[in-house]
């Protein structure tokens, strides 16, 4: 059986779309996997606190938190400082963006020669959904 021309134009649109679409389908995962990061530049000491410079980035529309904790691992230390950059101070724009953070101790201080261990993380305050995490270990 012979197919018609019709037949054949409307199949190789198809396949044409399909095509199409697995290629807009496989580079969807990068975009989607570049749009949420966070990574820390710089941790120094602030006494009694610590100051943390990180890069980050966020979907527009996001409505995460970034939140920064830090603990000094120091042989008998135990102080331990935490912030939260909320949404409305995050530029989400699917761009990479520089910001710095005060961690203030919660208890104890932090001292020059401690060995702090700086973990960032979105964190989604309606679910309490933790993600997308960077973590340090430095001396300040």
């Amino acid at each position: 059986m012979k197919t018609s021309r019709i037949g054949r134009r409307i199949a190789a649109g198809c396949a044409g779309a399909l095509v199409i679409g697995a290629v807009a389908v496989g580079l969807a995962p990068v975009a989607a996997a570049k749009s949420y990061a966070v990574t820390i530049d710089k941790v120094a000491l602030k006494s009694p606190g610590l100051a943390v410079e990180f890069t980050y980035s966020c979907d527009a529309g996001s409505r995460d938190w970034l939140v920064a904790n830090a603990t000094d691992v120091s042989i008998n230390a135990g102080a331990t400082g935490s912030a939260i950059v909320k949404t409305d101070k995050l530029v989400c724009d699917y761009n990479s963006h520089k910001t710095r953070v005060y961690l203030p101790p919660i208890n104890g201080e932090f001292f020059k020669g401690s060995k702090a261990k700086v973990v960032l993380y979105y964190f989604d305050p309606e679910t309490g959904y933790r993600s997308i995490e960077a973590s340090a270990t430095t001396v300040v």
